[in-house]
């Protein structure tokens, strides 16, 4: 459908509708990295003056930004889901009351920017008169959400935005896709040129996390690993603690970002474990803004991320040898480097430029 576009506008502020994940309130940490992408792209943006307004589900919070909040059922989250899965809309769908929503009043925005990995929002694309962006935090994971996004990425081409290219390859349609990184707030992160004995585990506790590996590394190496993050699945957890019961760790819980670096600053390294291909991996930058390197596997995301040996060090998939071996050569890397890779790479202002230009892209292709 067409819709008429002031373009004055798109070279002075914009105003922008954001649509946050459904899967978990924002600020509950169950959305993961994404959403700290959203949170860090509202202050940005702001910041540049444009008004912007987000739609997140019931109980959710984000400092200084307007937020129409929406009852309802929550969607369950994608990397639960298998291949095959079935699109699943529950009966009272906040999902559902977030587009309705959107659709009332997209007339009054010039953009609408979509944060959910779920299928309604790209099914309802061409219905809607106003353009809607994209932003996709997942790799391919199931093949309904693979087939509906390549509908729109043909029908609206330069629509669909990523983290990394690494994230594109895993779908069909990856050259469609535009690459956008992400970015912390440096200023709420101290840098710490000294550490104390602990190693640091960031994300959800959840099974595609591979958490037991960075356990198993931790009591093998008897280097003492500080969890945080959300506890997603207590079975998991539990099945983690029944069998390492002799290992250094000590869970934190869910912390905000002050408490987090806080407590990442003093730690030797990162350990990063994933089972699954990460479209990014934000704690990777939130440890390098502090001056901790990262030791990650060579999977996805964070692969692209690190420096080999300079501001972290790529272990063989799986390999919790490798992950031991990487924590005694970790005093070869440099905090001091480690922050400046995240000053120079990740900053709300890069964040801003590359997010503030695919947003006017679409709206000039558009009449």
């Amino acid at each position: 459908m067409s819709s008429t576009i002031d373009h004055s506008r798109i070279q002075t502020e914009l105003k922008l509708l954001f649509l946050s994940t459904p899967v978990g309130p924002l600020g509950s940490g169950l959305g993961g990295g994404v959403e700290l992408t959203l949170t860090n792209l509202i202050q940005e943006l702001q910041r540049r003056g444009h008004t912007l307004q987000v739609v997140a589900p019931e109980n959710s919070a984000a400092s200084n930004a307007s937020l129409v909040t929406i009852p309802g059922e929550l969607q369950p989250t994608a990397h639960t889901q298998g291949r095959a899965s079935p699109i699943i809309m529950p009966g009272n769908s906040a999902l559902a009351g977030m587009w309705n929503y959107a659709g009332r009043i997209q007339q009054d925005y010039d953009l609408l920017v979509n944060f959910a990995y779920d299928w309604l929002p790209f099914y309802l694309t061409p219905f809607f008169s106003r353009s809607i962006a994209h932003f996709i935090s997942m790799g391919s994971l199931t093949t309904a959400m693979d087939q509906v996004i390549h509908q729109v990425a043909l029908q609206f081409p330069g629509t669909i935005g990523v983290y990394t290219r690494t994230q594109a390859e895993t779908f069909p349609f990856a050259e469609y896709c535009r690459c956008l990184g992400s970015a912390v707030d440096l200023s709420l992160y101290q840098f710490c040129d000294r550490s104390g004995p602990w190693l640091v585990w960031l994300g959800r506790i959840s099974p595609e996390k591979g958490l037991e590996d960075a356990v198993a590394a931790a009591q093998r190496s008897q280097t003492p690993l500080k969890i945080l993050g959300k506890l997603e699945d207590k079975d998991y957890w539990r099945q983690i603690c029944k069998d390492y019961p002799d290992a250094p760790i000590e869970y934190l819980g869910f912390l905000s970002t002050v408490e987090l670096q806080q407590i990442v600053r003093q730690c030797r390294a990162l350990l990063m474990t994933p089972r699954w291909i990460e479209a990014f991996g934000n704690v990777a930058i939130e440890a390098l803004a502090c001056g901790v390197p990262v030791i990650t596997y060579r999977r996805g995301g964070p692969a692209g991320i690190v420096r080999e040996g300079k501001t972290g060090w790529l272990v063989e998939p799986d390999s919790v040898e490798g992950l031991v071996a990487a924590i005694a050569r970790i005093d070869q890397l440099s905090r001091r480097a480690c922050r400046q890779q995240a000053e120079a790479e990740y900053s709300l202002t890069a964040l801003g430029d590359r997010f503030e230009q695919w947003f006017r892209d679409i709206l000039t292709s558009r009449d």
